[in-house]
């Protein structure tokens, strides 16, 4: 539903004295600071119209309102100004990403993110690819096989195979030599399309043997997916959260388990440029007092992974966007080759 140009003015002002001083903002208070010459009544019936609508709420406590997850997204939308970072902050912070081993730039990343927005700065780690040079499958036992999976730059990674057939060390070495000559250089997901019209051709036994390889295989290499927090103990001080002890527990326990966090981060990779996720709409860290803005990163032109800040819904986006946008893009000069 759109609002006028009066109404989304006086939002816009209400949104950011709440991000300010994180109190309800009244009528009088609005007519000051909005630079709109309207009577503290015809404010109130805007604000009136504007909780109607569903961007501003009224706290039982104040007769003053405070905008809702919709108010913020509509302010991030359509009225925010974005403050660029000045050179000086840049160039401090691009000293701060030196040459050196990929994890240790991830994780001075991640600390510039906390450090810059004073909240949690978070960095998913490069995404490997599930490429596989060779396989090897080692009988250790009656149905018990033991796949070696090696990448192209020689990382090993191994998974136990339990079998429902016994197979000998000919079946297992004819089965590795098929997929070796056949799909080494390949992904596993591509492995998994060409193998399934294949599965015709080959022994019953010896297919879902394959089968099982490619799916413990694309397991094993997704695992070494992970992600870098920091400055978590920064939100502890961040009233809007600690107020709430359930909400408390519900965020740490989102840093501690991971998944939903990192579906948050897949999402805003595939979707390029900055990502901003306010409250619980993303339904993946449904936490109405808490937003994540977020931002790929490349390596040698190609999207690897994201990284963010986590903060409270009434953070200053204006400041935490450029925040985000430089950091991706100085951790992808950082981590690609020259």
């Amino acid at each position: 539903m759109s609002i006028d140009h009066r109404a989304q003015t006086l939002l816009k002002a209400l949104v950011e004295r709440y991000i300010a001083d994180g109190q309800p903002v009244g009528s009088r208070a609005l007519s000051k600071i909005s630079g709109l010459d309207l009577s503290p009544a015809t404010i109130r019936n805007i604000m009136a119209d504007l909780e109607e609508m569903g961007y501003v709420s009224s706290p039982h406590t104040s007769a003053g309102r405070i905008p809702t997850p919709r108010g913020y997204r509509l302010f991030v939308d359509t009225l925010l100004t974005v403050r660029h970072l000045d050179d000086k902050t840049v160039d401090a912070e691009r000293m701060r990403l030196p040459f050196q081993q990929p994890q240790k730039i991830i994780a001075n990343a991640a600390q510039m993110l906390s450090s810059l927005s004073q909240f949690a700065g978070v960095v998913q780690s490069p995404r490997r690819e599930s490429v596989f040079q060779q396989i090897e499958f080692l009988r250790l036992s009656e149905k018990r096989i033991l796949l070696v999976i090696v990448d192209p730059r020689g990382d090993v990674q191994n998974r136990l195979l339990l079998t429902d057939v016994d197979y000998t060390p000919a079946q297992l070495t004819q089965s590795a030599n098929y997929l070796n000559q056949n799909y080494a250089g390949l992904s596993f997901d591509q492995v998994r399309g060409r193998l399934t019209g294949e599965l015709r051709q080959l022994r019953d036994d010896m297919g879902r043997l394959m089968q099982a390889a490619v799916e413990a295989g694309s397991e094993a290499m997704a695992e070494g997916d992970d992600m870098v927090i920091s400055g978590e103990r920064n939100l502890l001080s961040v009233s809007d959260l600690s107020s709430n002890m359930s909400s408390l527990r519900q965020m740490f326990e989102m840093f501690e388990q991971k998944t939903g966090l990192m579906q948050l981060l897949d999402v805003s990779s595939k979707a390029g440029g900055i990502q901003i996720f306010i409250g619980g709409e993303s339904k993946l860290v449904p936490m109405e007092e808490m937003s994540v803005v977020a931002a790929p990163y490349e390596v040698n032109g190609r999207i690897v992974g994201t990284l963010g800040v986590i903060g409270p819904t009434r953070m200053a986006y204006e400041r935490v966007i450029p925040i985000v946008d430089i950091t991706a893009k100085l951790l992808s000069n950082a981590l690609s080759q020259p």
